[in-house]
């Protein structure tokens, strides 16, 4: 159980108690944050061979590994969305590899669709809760988002012949494999700070219900708007309010999105320019 957990656990008797308790989340949190910050870069895809990272991160994963999609040629997974969207990544700083992409749907006109409306429509349940219900310019899809293989194994995880993207130890240090688990968090976060200095304040997206239940355990209370069916797996339609998300974080995050969210500023305001 990490400190964050523990601490949250703990009873609390008086504002001497209480000011010790702010003082180790408050140290923890910097600790999380610092440590996120050692290995992993966030940035926005401003540049062709920028996006074409990202669409090549999703073609290993949506077309070579989990074959939602068919391969293409090109290695390039690319869609109708993509035109009106934002793309987040995350990079290794020591070696500069992509670990990790995000995809924020941004309508800019009134024909721009989100996925799940083309494709999952019906889906929905919550007539209150619909992305027709919103101003087309405050909502966004957070879809799309993709790890690599190569980030997703622990040394105990490498054997022989091990699969495609496997993580090499001389390479990558025991604190930088810790760090790992924190790449998909950060991509949510990241999301949500584009999100924001987008202007944006509603966000939907489609997902596996024990995914959104992991990202309840850290503070992201997406709210689930209809039923759970088979569309590339067992999924549903969910909505947060972009404000709400980050005022829902764990003490421990908020500090590493107030990070993520600095970095991502000015690259958010060049890519809508």
């Amino acid at each position: 159980m990490g400190t964050l957990a523990r601490l949250s656990r703990q009873p609390v008797v008086g504002p001497v108690a209480r000011n010790v308790m702010g003082y180790m989340v408050n140290r923890e949190a910097a600790k999380i944050a610092d440590h996120f910050s050692s290995y992993i870069q966030p940035s926005i895809a401003l540049t062709q061979a920028d996006k074409e990272v990202v669409y090549n991160i999703r073609h290993q994963v949506y077309c070579e590994e989990l074959k939602f999609e068919g391969e293409k040629h090109d290695k390039l997974e690319v869609d109708s969305f993509d035109g009106h969207s934002l793309h987040c990544l995350m990079h290794h700083k020591a070696t500069g590899q992509a670990m990790g992409t995000v995809r924020v749907v941004t309508p800019q006109e009134e024909h721009h669709l989100l996925p799940l409306e083309v494709n999952c429509s019906d889906f929905i349940a919550d007539g209150q809760l619909t992305p027709s219900h919103f101003d087309r310019r405050e909502i966004c899809e957070i879809s799309r988002l993709a790890v690599p293989a190569a980030f997703r194994r622990r040394r105990s995880d490498k054997f022989e012949g091990a699969a495609t993207g496997a993580i090499n130890i001389q390479n990558y240090s025991e604190q930088e494999m810790r760090c790992m688990p924190f790449i998909a968090i950060g991509l949510y976060l990241g999301a949500a700070a584009t999100a924001i200095h987008s202007d944006i304040h509603h966000a939907f997206a489609m997902m596996e219900p024990r995914l959104a239940r992991s990202m309840r355990f850290v503070g992201i209370e997406f709210e689930q708007i209809g039923e759970a069916r088979d569309y590339h797996g067992l999924r549903a339609p969910y909505y947060i309010s972009i404000e709400g998300l980050r005022k829902g974080l764990k003490p421990g995050l908020t500090k590493l999105y107030e990070v993520i969210s600095d970095q991502l500023c000015d690259p958010v305001m060049k890519a809508r320019l």
